[in-house]
């Protein structure tokens, strides 16, 4: 029996429309491989988690000496080092005040405890999400997520969340389509929902700086300056999930730098330690120090050998300008994209930030009909030409370019002229 086989018979994939037809044998740089050796260039980096390229030698160098010493002790009863030093950094590198931080081991956990921290500190119950927004597979986190693809057979969920219109100009739930003209209609909803849509107990509101599943979708230049302004005008925290955005992927160390703004809480993982499994969430110091002994815990929470990984990751990203990098990768991307002229399909948007790109396909330019089949078939075909890409968005019809930010511009370009042919 082969391993595709034995994931039919013994893998739960029925989350999932199907499991690529591939066997990952190994991966280095921006490339896998597959059990006969043949090469994938890889432009969905395992869901923007190896952004700093798969096989790094400085993180497995890191880890294998952590390994050599230590791999678990519980960092939440005993002091570990590479667990402080990791801290330290988090404090150094994230925005604004953002000093303490708490250690778990993937993104649906993180914004779990941020959620359980941010209600300790307000003392108050309720919440609130963006649609179109994805924050995990978790309880809480489904609660929060505005797909409602990703809800179905969950419910009911956690009572007290409401949800404000994402920030989409493309599909714009007012139907301005011109963030000049519509002075942040979706950012100054916020403060109906608050007064409409909720008791007015709300602890949080939560929004990925650019959202991942939702179809990369880059809010305005203004939106959370409206968004910031409303919260602080009724005690509401801001929890920033950079879960997927985060970490150079962007074109900044976190994608909410390049809004100006100051998160109350932020929650990270998949590009923080380089494909070892580590989360975090980071708050304020009197924010975080509401939590009370036995409030929260995690057993593999803080990892020594995932938290030296995670410090030869962030070293490497700076030595290596990684987020300058992903900026001029992303910029040449989209305009070699732009010039793309398919033939059956219509590029409705091309969107993102850095190396987080989504290219939103529909049927019809004026009644922007998603083109949902037709992503999934050009995904498909270019797998079979030896190229892997994502497809996200609330219909399914965004393809999403999200690579190493280690890629080559050669494999770039590799990766645009298929593309080309394919749609052409």
């Amino acid at each position: 029996m082969n391993t595709q086989e034995k994931y039919k018979k013994y893998v739960n994939t029925a989350f999932v429309k199907a499991v690529e037809p591939i066997v990952v044998d190994r991966a280095k740089g921006s490339t896998y491989y597959d059990e006969e050796g043949k090469p994938f260039i890889d432009c969905f980096a395992g869901i923007s988690v190896t952004n700093s390229g798969h096989g790094n030698e400085r993180v497995l160098a890191a880890a294998k000496s952590q390994m050599d010493k230590l791999v678990h002790c519980c960092s939440y009863v005993y002091h570990v080092k590479p667990v402080g030093d990791l801290a330290e950094t988090l404090a150094r590198i994230t925005p604004g005040r953002l000093n303490k931080s708490f250690f778990g081991n993937g993104g649906a956990e993180a914004i779990e405890g941020a959620i359980r921290l941010a209600k300790r500190y307000t003392n108050k119950s309720e919440s609130i999400a963006l649609t179109q927004s994805f924050h995990g597979r978790t309880y809480a986190t489904l609660s929060l997520t505005g797909n409602a693809g990703r809800k179905l057979g969950g419910g009911p969920y956690m009572p007290g969340v409401a949800f404000a219109p994402s920030p989409n100009c493309y599909r714009c739930p007012f139907k301005i389509y011109d963030s000049e003209k519509c002075d942040m209609a979706c950012a100054q909803y916020l403060d109906d929902v608050i007064r409409c849509h909720t008791s007015q107990d709300v602890a949080f509101f939560i929004s990925e700086p650019i959202m991942g599943e939702g179809g990369i979708i880059v809010p305005p230049k203004n939106y959370f300056k409206t968004i910031k302004e409303i919260c602080e005008k009724y005690g509401v925290l801001f929890i920033a999930d950079e879960v997927q955005s985060g970490f150079c992927r962007t074109g900044k160390m976190f994608a909410i730098e390049h809004f100006d703004v100051e998160p109350d809480i932020m929650t990270m993982a998949k590009g923080i330690a380089g494909g070892f499994p580590l989360s975090c969430f980071i708050a304020r110091d009197e924010i975080a120090d509401a939590f009370q002994p036995g409030d929260h815990l995690s057993t593999f929470g803080g990892n020594p050998v995932s938290c030296a990984a995670s410090l030869a990751n962030i070293e490497f990203m700076e030595q290596e300008t990684l987020a300058e990098q992903a900026e001029a990768k992303g910029e040449i991307l989209k305009k070699a994209l732009a010039e793309i002229n398919p033939k059956d399909v219509v590029i409705g948007e091309i969107r993102g930030k850095g190396l987080m790109i989504g290219m939103e396909l529909v049927e019809d330019a004026q009644t922007k009909e998603p083109a949902t089949a037709k992503a999934a078939g050009i995904r498909a075909a270019l797998r079979e030409q030896g190229v892997l890409i994502g497809v996200g968005g609330g219909f399914g019809n965004v393809l999403r370019l999200q690579p190493p930010l280690t890629i080559s511009p050669e494999e770039l370009d590799t990766v645009v002229a298929k593309m080309k042919a394919i749609m052409a």
